[in-house]
């Protein structure tokens, strides 16, 4: 599975929503992610891909949409 794949997993998981064909929909103003979400996305995205973000180093803005997730997991994989 690649890490697109992945992460589009992770959030339908914690979402209930298939997010593929939205991938530039702002998670947070759409509600389909809070603060809790946000901790869940993080040690889910830490299980499955093994990265590790620390929550004080977490920029919502810079994870509001699915592509961010995607680019953001890609990058800190490299």
């Amino acid at each position: 599975m690649d890490t697109k794949e992945t992460v589009l997993n992770v959030l339908q998981d914690l979402t209930g929503s298939d997010l593929s064909d939205d991938l530039d929909d702002n998670l947070f103003e759409n509600g389909l992610l809070d603060s809790m979400g946000t901790v869940q996305l993080l040690l889910q995205l830490q299980s499955e891909l093994g990265i590790e973000v620390p929550v004080s180093e977490f920029e919502r803005s810079e994870w509001d949409t699915p592509n961010k997730i995607i680019a953001n997991a890609e990058e800190m994989l490299k």
